[in-house]
C-alpha cells in the first residue's frame, strides 16, 4: 500500500510507503491520504496524528512518471486530488506532526506544511522545483509559513533549503539528530495526549482561524472557542 495507517493509544500514524520511488505522490497515494485522514477525523480516541515516510526521502515531490500520456483531463484531476490530499491532512481537528527525513520535494512540502508542525532530522532538505519544471504548484502554503520572498527565492531558483535553514526559517519546529528522533517523539506524545482532545481541538481551530482575522475576529475566535467549553461542560477538561 502506498501509505500505511496504524493507531495505537490515541495516536494516529500515516506512513508514505513508496520507497522505491522515494514516495513520489501519485494518484493512489492522494487517494489514500484522503482515506486515512477521514479515517483520523472520525475516530474520537485519535488525539495525534504523525505522518512519516518509509525511506531516505520523506517525499520526492509528484510523480513524474505517472503523467506520461496523461490527458489534459487527466492531468487535471491528479492536481486537484493533490490539492485535497494536502486539505483533508491540513483539516485534522487533532494535533498533526510531519515527521521528516531526507529530501521533502514540491508535493512534499505541501504534506509537510499542511501538518501543525515539523519536527526534522539534519539530513531533512527542502526543496520547490516547480517553476523550473515548467509547472505550477507549492504556491500558497510556503508564502504563509516562510514569508514570501524566501518562498519566492525557493521557487524561482529551485535552491534547496538546509534542515537548518528550515529551522531559523520557521518551517521546522523542531531539529533532531536521528538517533534521538524516536525519544523527542515518545516526549511529544505524552505531553499531547495528556491534554484533553476539546482543548486541542479548540486550540488548533483558534490558532489556525485567528491567524487568517484581524485582531478583533480573532479574539472573536478564541471567545466564541470559551464559549463552546463551557456549555459543553469541559472547561478544564471536566468532561
Amino acid at each position: 500500500m502506498s501509505v500505511l495507517y496504524s493507531a495505537a493509544g490515541g495516536v494516529a500514524t500515516l506512513t508514505l510507503n513508496r520507497p522505491e520511488s522515494r514516495n513520489a505522490l501519485n494518484l493512489e497515494m492522494c487517494d489514500r491520504l484522503i482515506a486515512a485522514a477521514q479515517e483520523c477525523s472520525s475516530n474520537s480516541e485519535i488525539k495525534l496524528v504523525l505522518v512519516r515516510a518509509n525511506g531516505p526521502a520523506f517525499c520526492a515531490g509528484a510523480d513524474l512518471k505517472e503523467r506520461q500520456g496523461m490527458s489534459e483531463a487527466q492531468v487535471r484531476e491528479r492536481r486537484m486530488k493533490g490539492f485535497a490530499a494536502y486539505a483533508a491532512l491540513e483539516a485534522l481537528p487533532m494535533p498533526a506532526i510531519a515527521v521528516v527525513r531526507g529530501p521533502v520535494v514540491g508535493s512534499g512540502c505541501e504534506i509537510a506544511g499542511a501538518c501543525d508542525f515539523i519536527v526534522a532530522t539534519p539530513d531533512a532538505s527542502f526543496r520547490t522545483p516547480e517553476a523550473g519544471r515548467g509547472t505550477v504548484g507549492a504556491t500558497q502554503r510556503l508564502p504563509r509559513i516562510l514569508g514570501k520572498r524566501l518562498a519566492k527565492d525557493l521557487m524561482f531558483t529551485g535552491r534547496t533549503l538546509s534542515a537548518e535553514e528550515a529551522r531559523e526559517a520557521g518551517l521546522v519546529s523542531r531539529l533532531v539528530f536521528a538517533s534521538e528522533l524516536e525519544a523527542v517523539l515518545l516526549s511529544i506524545k505524552s505531553e499531547i495526549l495528556k491534554a484533553p482532545a476539546d482543548s486541542l481541538r479548540l486550540a488548533k481551530r483558534c490558532i489556525d482561524r485567528g491567524v487568517e482575522l484581524d485582531p478583533g475576529g480573532a479574539l472573536d475566535t478564541e471567545i466564541a472557542a470559551i464559549e463552546e467549553q463551557l456549555a459543553t461542560g469541559s472547561w478544564m477538561g471536566k468532561k
